[in-house]
């Protein structure tokens, strides 16, 4: 098992930035795709972007392209998300997800391709 622990969301202006970080922890040398989801009010969780701990080799979703970078430090076993230029419907609260094992970037796109997930921490974008 996975063990994934958020920090860094917060209340921010529209046009500001924040950084998300995500630790993890456990069985963690099979989950090749780290990833980071979002779920507004009244919406399915989506996805936002993923990364690879061997190549760094990332994924972006369209609404996001440009403003946010996924990172990752293989050392400290941890993965960032920086957002820049906020939007007031980039509000959601954001998770962490680790990958099932075996699976590699190109499958790892769904909600379902990922089995392990933080508590969650919440964005809120102010206009």
């Amino acid at each position: 098992q996975v063990q994934l622990v958020e920090s860094g969301g917060g209340l921010v202006q529209a046009g500001g930035s924040l950084r998300l970080s995500c630790a993890a922890s456990g069985r963690t040398y099979s989950r090749y795709v780290m990833g980071w989801f979002r779920q507004a009010p009244g919406k399915e969780r989506e996805f936002v972007t993923t990364v690879t701990w061997s190549t760094g080799d990332t994924r972006t979703a369209n609404s996001v392209r440009g403003r946010f970078t996924i990172s990752r430090d293989n050392a400290r076993n941890t993965v960032y998300l920086q957002m820049n230029d906020l939007k007031p419907e980039d509000t959601a609260v954001y998770y962490c997800a680790a990958s099932r094992p075996g699976l590699g970037i190109a499958r790892a796109m769904g909600v379902r391709d990922f089995d392990s997930w933080g508590q969650g921490t919440q964005v809120t974008v102010s206009s």
